[in-house]
């Protein structure tokens, strides 16, 4: 052990990885060099990385298994894309009630009302509201 008090997270291509703290300087060093990148977690935090490693296999599954990906800048915009605008802002979260994280101010439907489907990811998911 190096003595170190922090845990460590380790950013592949592929995901995440808790590597706790136990391998040291010279892990840090060679993850480095293979292109990736260490991340310190929080002491006694467990939760850090589950809340992490949820939203990046919500990710993988919703968006990135769809979706043939050409470069990094293209990457950065599909994910910006799902994160921002439909991940927490239209989809519902089962652990908060079917409730949207962060709500938009938005008209409730009643009866005889019209609803326009708003395509996101190009038509891969679609925000439903109420048509003006």
């Amino acid at each position: 052990m190096n003595g170190s008090s922090t845990g460590g997270t380790v950013a592949t291509g592929g995901g995440t990885t808790n590597v706790g703290g136990k391998f040291g300087a010279e892990f840090d060093r060679v993850a480095k060099g293979a292109g990736m990148k260490v991340l310190r977690t929080a002491i006694q935090a467990p939760l850090m990385n589950s809340v992490c490693e949820r939203f990046l296999g919500s990710a993988r599954r919703e968006c990135l298994d769809h979706v043939v990906i050409l470069g990094r800048a293209h990457m950065k915009h599909v994910l910006e894309q799902h994160g921002l605008h439909y991940f927490n802002a239209s989809r519902p979260h089962q652990g908060i009630g079917q409730q949207i994280p962060v709500p938009s101010p938005r008209e409730l439907y009643r009866n005889g009302m019209k609803i326009m489907s708003i395509p996101v990811l190009g038509g891969l998911h679609h925000d439903y509201q109420v048509a003006a």
